[in-house]
């Protein structure tokens, strides 16, 4: 019979609490929403409002993993929902983390969660810019911080905040807050920085997806930016052979990065870094911090 916890006044249903997840370091789903409750506070906040999309892995990394953004069959009522318009398919119906005990309820199906670049109030209109930084082996995040720098000095020339997170995968995202703008046009002025990069930085850096042009590369995806494309939030833990989480970093920590290791967190090593320094990525929150997009030529 699986333990029944009561948060928030919410009663849940918590199944499997000894089964592990990560094989490698031995991390147990218990574990894992140990993590999400000490870690909730900034979660939520980087959540909030935004309609979530679901990477489930229930059997861990190594086992069956599919993404679904669609309300999980047997979604409590209480679960806070919204509706998601489609070109293609009708509006359909998406979750919204907005409290603990929604939180707790999704870390039990062992997800990671994935947002959109715009809340759910205003659909297609983005409020931040993102920049997902991806390595084409040989190349790491070591490589990645070279790029991120380069696009941090030139985000800055046209007036915008850059801040930076893992992907607690490979790579790196950037992030800048915006005052509202459409997708295209956040779609259109980031792949613009990409293609510039790529011409700044020709033996670094690719901005286009073919296979073969990525080896010991970074790849600048500008293309998350879209309204139908998501990222992976700050602070959740990834589908990967360890327990990493999509961390934010300092500038000072991208700059003096010379080996992969010194920015690949484990879940365990947050909550002292957010007690140390705090929401990194708190001013992404801040309605003041926003500028606006810059004019395309």
């Amino acid at each position: 019979m699986s333990p029944i916890t009561i948060v928030e006044g919410r009663r849940l249903s918590l199944s499997n609490l000894d089964k592990v997840l990560y094989p490698e370091t031995g991390t147990t789903k218990g574990e894992v929403l140990h993590y999400c409750t000490t870690t909730a506070a900034p979660l939520l906040a980087h959540l909030h409002d935004r309609p979530l999309s679901f990477l489930r892995y229930p059997d861990g990394p190594d086992g069956q993993c599919f993404f679904t953004k669609n309300v999980p069959p047997g979604t409590p009522s209480w679960v806070k929902t919204c509706e998601v318009p489609h070109s293609t398919s009708g509006p359909t119906r998406q979750v919204l983390l907005q409290d603990l005990p929604s939180l707790v309820w999704a870390a039990n199906l062992v997800v990671e969660l994935h947002t959109p670049q715009w809340r759910h109030q205003e659909p297609g209109l983005a409020d931040r810019l993102v920049l997902d930084l991806d390595p084409g082996p040989p190349a790491t995040i070591v490589e990645c911080c070279t790029a991120a720098r380069w696009l941090h000095d030139r985000l800055a020339a046209d007036g915008l905040e850059v801040h930076a997170k893992t992907s607690g995968s490979k790579g790196l995202h950037l992030l800048s807050p915006l005052e509202p703008t459409s997708s295209e046009r956040a779609t259109a002025y980031a792949r613009t920085l990409a293609v510039e990069a790529a011409r700044a930085l020709p033996d670094l850096v690719v901005h286009k997806m073919t296979k073969a042009l990525r080896p010991g590369k970074v790849f600048i995806d500008f293309s998350q930016n879209a309204a139908a494309k998501t990222t992976a939030v700050a602070y959740t833990l990834r589908a990967r052979a360890t327990p990493t989480v999509s961390t934010p970093v300092t500038w000072d920590e991208i700059a003096d990065c010379t080996e992969p290791e010194q920015l690949d967190f484990l879940f365990g090593e947050v909550a002292d870094r957010c007690a140390r320094l705090g929401d990194l990525h708190a001013p992404l929150l801040d309605p003041d911090r926003a500028r606006p997009l810059p004019q395309l030529p």
